[in-house]
């Protein structure tokens, strides 16, 4: 018995009449995950998940007391993989009912091109008569830390395997490299240039056009109705008032998407037991080896024994026909990738067939654990690829004779201070550094060559380190489709030869909170952990934590260790 399934069950639907107008309200999150335990879900009560979504609109679609859907673009606290999802479960809802999407702005004073994106998926378009559409484009940010490590008396010691792997140059280079610049560019260039062909072909103009409306900055209102980008100026009551006018639904009630659900926890309970089923197992966040040890961060991690208990409890159980692995990661520990990589081929030869379904990242480790899958689909935004090996050190030496601090190694051992930041590399150690960077990078990529049906000859110079979006990276073959969690589980459904109708998705990992307590009998069952805070004074933890929300942490060498921010106006 799940008392608060039942409750969430008894309190989804309102008395609101026989005819329903669904709402969807961007200026609230979208969680990709459901809450781990009750106090998360208590904080995020009104954040719907992506899945109840999902589910909401499939079933509205048909519904006759529906009578359409508006979209509260609002400030769009969406990520840029959330908006694409968001944005083909708009269009097909739309194939059966209408949509309307109406916004304050889209932006106030800068860009919202990725916000725009979602609302054209739309059959009309309203903004504010103060409103402003900036579609601008995309922007990223390229950070080298180099001068200011100088500065401090901070010396980063990095290898890098290749010139793409730009995250060494963030530490280590005083310059921009032509590789890095040429990576940005191509990244940039590639969201702005799918966001305007989507746009042209969801508003029935040129892509011409679109680029004119793009060249010329911050539009008002009036003018982006001339531009054609949206169809009527005015403001929300305005717009609702139009609506039940337009739909004949003047009684109407109003009801967000993700409380229209029709299932129920009783009825989700009995399909989980009767019903085949797609499992989804997550990868969420740096992957680590062992287990999650300390509440440094509010971020995600994946441990390799979570992860890997999980994969295991899949191929052991018989309801499971087909598992989509869910990857939203910048990668990590190279060991700890390789062990799941050998989980999911396990998984596969036991006869079940694996998709990846990759969200916002999907990079160097998290590609790792990605490409053994029988397929893998991607955003046209994901940020996939950094087939590439980054390590190395800081040496402290200058920063403590600035700060009169004394930090001095004892050690027993001819490489006990390979990576104490107290000594800086020999030419032995550089040579034993460089070295396993080969290694790691000659796995890595016949690996990835295996598992992509590849010559290694064609494969190696889509690697080098380099980051590639969805778009680019389906049409180099590293990917194979471009979509969400629905297309995922439509093709992990087709390849075990079932019917999507004819099974239930349900996550390995989704345990009750009272179960989350209950140690697990052996390896091969699901385990799961719960992080406690630690009270005692730890300098690493907080340098950890801070280099974490900074965007520069690093857990291992196939990590994507600092942050690409794209500036595209979403809220996220």
């Amino acid at each position: 018995m799940d008392p608060l399934g039942k409750l969430s069950s008894l309190l989804r639907k309102s008395a609101v009449g026989e005819q329903v107008i669904l709402e969807l309200d961007l200026d609230h999150s979208v969680l990709s995950n459901a809450p781990a335990n009750p106090l998360e879900a208590l904080k995020l009560i009104n954040a719907p998940t992506m899945r109840a979504l999902r589910d909401g609109l499939r079933q509205s679609a048909s519904d006759p007391a529906v009578l359409g859907l508006l979209v509260h673009i609002g400030t769009c606290q969406i990520t840029a993989a959330q908006c694409c999802e968001l944005a083909d479960l708009l269009a097909a809802f739309g194939e059966h009912k209408p949509v309307w999407a109406h916004t304050e702005s889209f932006g106030e004073f800068g860009t919202a091109l990725l916000p725009y994106v979602l609302a054209a998926h739309a059959d009309q378009i309203w903004v504010q008569p103060t409103g402003e559409c900036g579609l601008g484009g995309v922007r990223a940010q390229i950070t080298l830390l180099r001068g200011s490590f100088d500065k401090l008396g901070v010396e980063p010691q990095f290898g890098q395997r290749k010139e793409y792997k730009t995250a060494g140059d963030t530490y280590a280079a005083h310059e921009i490299s032509p590789a890095n610049t040429e990576m940005m560019q191509q990244i940039t260039n590639s969201i702005t240039h799918w966001a305007v062909d989507a746009i042209a072909q969801r508003r029935g103009r040129t892509t011409e056009q679109v680029w004119a409306s793009v060249d010329a900055g911050v539009l008002t209102a009036a003018e982006a109705l001339e531009h054609g980008l949206i169809d009527r100026v005015g403001y929300r009551d305005e717009a609702y008032a139009a609506a039940r006018e337009a739909w004949t639904g003047q009684q109407a009630g109003l009801r967000y998407v993700h409380r229209h659900v029709q299932a129920s926890a009783v009825r989700e309970l009995v399909a989980s037991r009767t019903k085949p089923a797609i499992a989804v197992v997550e990868v969420r966040g740096p992957i680590i080896s062992g287990r999650p040890q300390r509440q440094g961060s509010s971020q995600p991690v994946a441990a390799l024994s979570v992860v890997g208990s999980h994969l295991r409890a899949a191929a052991a159980d018989p309801a499971v026909k087909a598992v989509v692995l869910r990857v939203d990661s910048p990668g990590g520990s190279a060991v700890a990738s390789d062990a799941i990589r050998r989980e999911v081929l396990r998984l596969r030869e036991s006869g079940r067939p694996v998709v990846a379904c990759m969200g916002d990242t999907a990079a160097s480790g998290g590609y790792f654990v990605s490409m053994p899958a029988d397929e893998i689909v991607a955003q046209p935004t994901t940020l996939t690829g950094s087939i590439g090996v980054v390590a190395g050190k800081f040496v402290i030496t200058e920063l403590k004779k600035k700060l009169g601090l004394v930090l001095s190694d004892v050690s027993s051992g001819a490489w006990a201070s390979y990576l104490s930041p107290n000594s800086r590399f020999t030419e032995q150690q550089w040579a034993a550094l460089h070295r396993r960077l080969d290694e790691i990078y000659a796995d890595f990529t016949a690996k990835a060559a295996s598992d992509r049906r590849m010559l290694l000859d064609e494969l190696e110079p889509l690697a080098r380190g380099r980051v590639w979006t969805g778009v680019d990276a389906r049409e180099r073959g590293l990917v194979d489709h471009l979509g969400g969690m629905g297309l995922a589980i439509d093709r992990a459904a087709a390849l075990a030869g079932v019917k999507t109708g004819d099974v239930t998705v349900r996550a390995v990992s989704k345990l009750g909170f009272l179960s989350q307590l209950r140690p697990a009998e052996s390896s091969e069952q699901v385990s799961t952990s719960i992080a406690l805070p630690t009270r005692r004074f730890d300098l690493d933890a907080m340098i950890e934590s801070a280099a974490a929300e900074l965007g520069l942490a690093a857990a291992g060498a196939l990590s994507l260790p600092f942050a690409i921010e794209l500036d595209a106006g979403l809220g996220r």
